[in-house]
């Protein structure tokens, strides 16, 4: 079987740059798929694009950090930061309150359903499901997130782990590689949770381009392109306009969002066009992918 891969843009519905960059790159089949913030400020905008592209896989992107909840805040008091209203805006903060047993598993499926719901209710049919900062690495998250999918008869959820060979490609500071490399441990556990295990829910064979957050520029997305096996392949991006909406927003990605959609178009065009009439990866999306485990049972 040859490479299939999920190109998927995160941070669908944060401004209107980045949908207007999403809506583009999938007109130029440059990607297929993207998860939406059900909270984000331009969440109307992204349903619109959403309903005028219909080829276009749309998952929901859980926030659960760094962000504001769909849910009544008094219901999910676990999952807020100080304020009682937002949730925590650190990911160090998240994770050491998660690791510390401080974070509700019920209070995350609540606010998780609650943020599928809302962009359901807006006729959009989520594809699968992810999370900001892939916050779901962690079993805590991704257990009561599995539940979720279930419930709700989505089918696909990202693998949040990212191989080796990718994260020596992704030219990250050398903390960020550690860290990446030791929360590896964490993969047997995700791969083991019974809606995984049993292919109830689909996933991949891990995610591309993690550790080149903030720099994925063509160079290295061709070079983690050229080195994908065969196998089921999701690559997240984070394309953009760097205009005055991102601005207003608390994002430490600005100008390298548009880098990253020159990349998508360079990258595709060519590795996926010009470059041979029988290309050597196919570009889905989780729909798709979902669908093929199904007829394949």
């Amino acid at each position: 079987m040859r490479a299939r891969v999920i190109v998927n843009a995160d941070d669908f519905g944060l401004t209107c740059g980045i949908n207007r960059a999403i809506a583009e790159l999938h007109a130029a089949g440059a990607l297929h798929s993207a998860t939406l913030m059900a909270s984000g400020a331009a969440f109307d905008d992204a349903i619109r694009i959403a309903h005028a592209h219909p080829t276009l896989g749309v998952g929901c992107h859980v926030v659960l950090t760094d962000g504001v909840p769909v849910s009544p805040p008094e219901t999910i008091p676990t999952l807020l930061g100080r304020d009682g209203r937002n949730f925590r805006p650190s990911l160090r903060d998240f994770f050491v309150a998660a690791f510390a047993g401080r974070i509700s598993e019920a209070e995350i499926a609540r606010e998780a359903t609650a943020q599928i719901e809302r962009i359901q209710q807006h006729g959009v049919a989520v594809t699968h499901l992810d999370t900001h900062k892939h916050t779901h690495i962690l079993p805590g998250v991704a257990r009561p997130l599995l539940a979720v999918a279930e419930r709700a008869g989505i089918a696909a959820i990202r693998n949040p782990f990212e191989p080796p060979w990718s994260i020596a490609l992704g030219r990250s500071p050398m903390l960020r590689r550690l860290q990446l490399r030791s929360l590896r441990h964490l993969r047997p556990r995700f791969l083991a949770l019974p809606q995984i295990r049993s292919g109830r829910v689909v996933t991949t064979e891990g995610t591309l381009g993690i550790s080149a957050t903030g720099q994925l520029n063509a160079t290295t997305l061709r070079a983690m392109l050229d080195a994908m096996p065969d196998g089921l392949w999701e690559m997240v991006c984070h394309p953009g306009y760097n205009d005055g909406d991102l601005d207003a927003i608390t994002t430490r990605l600005r100008s390298t969002r548009e880098v990253e959609r020159s990349a998508l178009l360079d990258a595709f065009a060519t590795t996926f066009t010009e470059q041979s009439h029988l290309p050597r990866a196919q570009l889905i999306n989780y729909r798709d992918a979902a669908e093929d485990v199904s007829s394949r049972r």
